[in-house]
């Protein structure tokens, strides 16, 4: 251990040392969400705590990524060259699957204040120990349950010279947290902070670039380097495009945006661009899907239709591969500026991001600066690109060239013509057109964000979720900014008055949390021009059993109903902000699945809800699967519908095996369909040659065994049915 400050290590068992020396055996370690662990140090600090019982370990995260195993031997035959390929040497957590088999030793704990959807669901010991928070609170709660330790992955660079880290993908939460360590130590408490470098990280710069002083120990050797968690994109499905169709004309241009992962913030971002590059096409659709019949007065006055002329800006918590497409497309292009009296001005079209003499002079009109400036007004000026770095100030006069000196008082005219004439810049600088809290999104979105020009990545700022996800502390510029803003969420259940279920179950089983979304939800209803989407499938499957998302009511709610505002589903949209309770019932029910509208209906009749002669309007009455296929096939077939709208890490065998395994294990395990499916295998005779590429992907081109033998015959039935060979 090379003894400087801060303490740099190559050995990560030293650096695990070190840790228990300055803060002793009751470690509280508190890593990063989602891809910004540095596996190599949790997993060395896991095993020693298994190693040694007298050491107590609690580790405070969310997010625990996980590269997928599969469950039988088909699926590890489809899933372990891809995870190879995809995931390279990313080192799983030990922690993590420890706790899947039931082997985590009882000096240790891990504590999660968001879990990956649907991961820890009936896992006993994560489900207990689970906290339940807003994200804009998680540093505060993970220091009131002790934290004395926590560690991150950052980028390093050289920056104008000088050694800088980057928080890089999670300056999220540990940019508060160092704030509260900073208290903390001061209060005498022993704290640790540990960074481990790692060259795959994205140098991401502004508020997520810290000094490596900031840390105590710093763990920095390429041989624990490793590739960075990549999430692959998911296909979208017709459903989940019939809701980004709709979602995507309610955002206006000019204004502000918000999405998530996943295939509904893809199918999103494929008609966001869509209308931005085949406007006439996409407003088709629209018309065609009687979306602009239905919905046309709402998408009017809130939405818009057209191309993004004046573009979008980005205020997310989470920075996902969407809005990098945004921004090569184009879209994302409306850059918002450090500056009150700036912003201002740019909202109301006084000014534009040209400079010009036009722009000082509406800057000294209206007091942005005075007319004899200070060398403090000068440096605002050029900070924003308003004069150019030929001019600065020294003694009470502008220099400008070194050479050339005018009084520093722009009421004179020859000082007010030299700086026109010399001392303008030509466009506004520093503008950010992206804040966000973290990053996850699939391997080449990391590749590009690596890849991207400095100049371009310094309009990325990542940031606190504490100034990503609510007003506070700065709160007129953040109104400023974020006009008409359109933060748009998921969830997996709506009551028909209006409450949104989207973390949990009613048996109190926590499927992932509440995350940042009551607080975006929250801010729209703060915020002037803002809205709050919510998406929402309106059914879904278990076997053979389709249940309405819809529901009268239900045990558990994640936003309250006096906080309902927009909903869609794949048949609509819902308005309900400041709607009574019969409208909110009558517009959920137009946009439930229509199996499922005659209960919904008389519940709310039962309940006094509505009145007792009401009926549902005829065309609201054929919300069904079928009839959004038969609509959409046109459009599937013109490939304005592909699988995977921002590409994908399978290829094109694992994109059809993915689907036969999929129906396969479905038929499989419900009765009725399992003889019926073992009978038609049988019947498959010698195998087709266009079917061998699909069977040596899963090793099954020359299968030995019976059970080998008749997987293969089952695989060619699905691959026949399908049509794909």
């Amino acid at each position: 251990m090379q003894q400087q400050s801060p303490l740099y290590s190559q050995d990560v068992e030293q650096c695990v040392q070190e840790i228990i020396n300055r803060v002793g055996k009751r470690i509280v370690l508190g890593i990063p969400l989602g891809i910004g662990k540095p596996n190599p140090l949790v997993n060395a600090l896991y095993r020693r705590a298994k190693a040694d019982p007298e050491l107590r370990l609690k580790i405070l995260t969310a997010i625990t990524v996980e590269t997928p195993k599969g469950s039988s031997d088909l699926e590890k035959r489809f899933l372990e060259p891809f995870v190879e390929r995809v995931f390279g040497n990313y080192p799983d957590l030990e922690y993590a699957v420890d706790l899947r088999t039931g082997r985590l030793p009882p000096n240790v704990e891990v504590a999660e204040f968001f879990f990956k959807p649907g991961g820890f669901l009936n896992v006993p010991m994560q489900q207990q120990n689970y906290i339940s928070t807003n994200y804009t609170h998680a540093a505060r709660d993970l220091m009131d349950n002790g934290l004395n330790v926590v560690a991150q992955l950052v980028a390093a660079r050289d920056v104008d010279g000088e050694p800088w880290f980057s928080l890089g993908s999670n300056p999220d939460v540990t940019l508060d947290l160092l704030a509260m360590i900073g208290e903390a130590r001061r209060r005498g408490q022993p704290m640790v902070t540990v960074a481990q470098v790692n060259r795959e990280m994205p140098f991401m710069y502004h508020d997520a670039m810290l000094r490596p002083t900031t840390f105590d120990l710093v763990l920095d050797n390429p041989a624990y380097d490793f590739r960075l968690f990549g999430a692959p994109n998911m296909p979208v499905d017709n459903a989940d495009y019939l809701l980004g169709l709709q979602a995507s004309a309610l955002i206006r241009d000019g204004g502000t945006l918000q999405i998530g992962i996943g295939c509904l913030g893809d199918a999103i971002v494929h008609f966001c661009r869509l209308r931005q590059r085949q406007n006439a096409l996409y407003n088709q659709m629209l018309a065609d899907l009687h979306i602009l019949d239905r919905h046309g007065e709402l998408i009017e006055r809130i939405g818009g239709t057209g191309p993004f002329e004046q573009g979008l800006y980005g205020a997310s918590e989470m920075f996902v591969n969407g809005f990098l497409h945004l921004y090569r497309d184009g879209i994302l292009k409306r850059k918002v500026y450090d500056s009150i009296p700036l912003q201002r001005l740019l909202n109301e079209g006084a000014i534009s991001e040209t400079v010009d003499e036009r722009t000082l002079r509406v800057l000294l009109e209206r007091g942005v600066v005075p007319a004899r400036l200070t060398g403090t007004d000068v440096g605002f000026l050029r900070k924003f690109g308003i004069f150019n770095d030929r001019i600065r100030y020294q003694d009470g006069e502008l220099v400008i060239d070194g050479t050339e000196r005018v009084a520093a008082d722009l009421e004179r005219a020859d000082s007010y013509a030299a700086v026109v004439a010399r001392g303008l810049g030509g466009r506004l600088e520093g503008g950010i057109l992206m804040h966000g809290g973290f990053i996850m999104g699939p391997r080449d979105f990391y590749e590009a964000l690596r890849a991207l020009p400095e100049q371009e990545s310094r309009q990325i700022c990542m940031t606190t979720v504490r100034k990503v996800n609510h007003l506070y502390g700065n709160e007129e510029l953040a109104v400023l900014q974020r006009r008409d803003a359109r933060f748009i969420n998921t969830t997996i259940m709506m009551t028909l008055l209006g409450a949104a279920v989207s973390d949990g179950l009613e048996n109190g089983q926590v499927i992932s949390g509440v995350g940042g979304q009551y607080n975006f939800v929250a801010m729209a209803h703060e915020l002037p021009g803002a809205r709050s989407i919510l998406l929402l499938r309106s059914t879904r499957e278990s076997g053979l059993t389709t249940s309405s998302n819809i529901v009268w009511n239900y045990g558990h709610t994640t936003i309250p109903r006096h906080l309902r505002d927009i909903v869609i589903t794949e048949y609509g949209i819902a308005d309900l902000r400041g709607r009574s309770d019969q409208e909110v019932v009558t517009s959920l029910l137009n946009i439930a699945d229509s199996r499922f509208q005659p209960e919904l209906l008389e519940k709310a009749k039962r309940a006094g809800k509505i009145p007792q002669d009401y009926q549902i309007p005829p065309h609201w009455l054929h919300n069904t699967p079928g009839r959004i296929q038969a609509r959409l096939t046109r459009y599937r077939e013109m490939g304005l519908l592909p699988d995977f709208p921002l590409g994908t890490d399978f290829t094109e065998e694992e994109i059809v095996l993915g689907r036969v395994l999929k129906g396969l294990k479905r038929r499989l395990a419900t009765k009725g369909d399992l003889m019926k499916t073992i009978v038609r295998a049988m019947t498959v005779g010698s195998t087709p040659a266009t079917a061998r590429r699909y069977l040596a992907r899963l090793r099954l081109d020359q299968p030995t065994s019976q059970k080998d033998k008749m997987i293969q015959k089952l695989i060619v039935s699905e691959l026949l049915a399908g049509g794909y060979v």
